[in-house]
């Protein structure tokens, strides 16, 4: 069996929670149990809502609380840089073989014109899905508009280790931006290069990314990714007494990922 691998991968947008703290502990905790490796990683490239010193303080954080990790944004390892800001060549060359496989493109639409859109659908009590005004030919992507994924919607099927087994149809698989209009990646393109490129191997993630799982199916296989094993939620308060009666039976392996 390969070397379990996992990480704890904060946006520095403020100092670290009792949430943030509940995911880098079970993190920390696989990897230790299965004498592997814990990284910390940064997520940095919401320049918007990033907070002068926040980074430091997860630092100080982690290390004050006893959750050691083997490579990291302050002292190196195989596979850095662990800040993804200081990874963009690497998401625009991944952005780039998107496009030449004819799975991503030019966002043409303004914000105005984006939100008329999800009015209209909201006006018709319909689910908005941007691929229904994807556009027939998009510009050639020049780094200034948002490029998004085009995406082939599927039903899917995973199982959860804490949560279950989930069933989604097509309708929940959409067009997503992969890179931003400032020339940074969003959290659901970046995040799935960096843990391939990482070696991570088991991912511990918030209950709220239960909704972009099929987006994320969708673009592992865009990628040619072998996705293989189970995925794990950290339950919130609202869903803690389903997630502890489906995950009575969870097995020590609590997700493995691409490869």
């Amino acid at each position: 069996m390969s070397t379990i691998r996992t990480r704890f991968a904060p946006s520095p947008t403020g100092y670290l929670h009792v949430g943030g703290i509940r995911t880098a502990l079970f993190a920390y905790l696989v990897a230790r149990q299965a004498e592997g490796q814990f990284i910390l990683r940064f997520e940095d490239t919401d320049k918007k809502r990033e907070v002068a010193g926040s980074a430091e303080h997860l630092i100080a954080s982690l290390k004050a609380i006893g959750l050691t990790y083997d490579e990291g944004p302050d002292i190196g390892g195989p596979y850095e840089p662990y800040i993804q800001s200081q990874r963009l060549d690497r998401y625009q060359e991944v952005a780039q073989q998107l496009i030449e496989q004819g799975r991503a493109y030019a966002d043409p639409y303004s914000p105005e014109e984006v939100q008329k859109f999800r009015e209209e659908a909201q006006a018709a009590k319909k689910p908005f899905l941007y691929r229904d005004h994807r556009p027939s030919h998009p510009p050639a992507w020049d780094g200034t508009q948002p490029l998004r994924f085009r995406s082939d919607p599927r039903a899917y099927d995973w199982h959860d280790e804490v949560m279950g087994d989930i069933h989604t149809g097509t309708e929940v698989v959409d067009d997503f931006i992969l890179i931003k209009s400032d020339g940074y990646p969003t959290y659901n393109f970046a995040h799935i290069i960096d843990d391939r490129d990482m070696q991570i191997t088991h991912v511990m993630r918030g209950q709220e990314f239960i909704s972009s799982m099929p987006n994320y199916l969708n673009l592992y296989e865009a990628l040619g990714f072998n996705v293989e094993g189970a995925f794990a939620s950290n339950a919130d308060e609202k869903h803690k007494g389903e997630a502890r009666a489906s995950g009575e039976r969870r097995s020590k392996r609590i997700q493995v990922i691409c490869k």
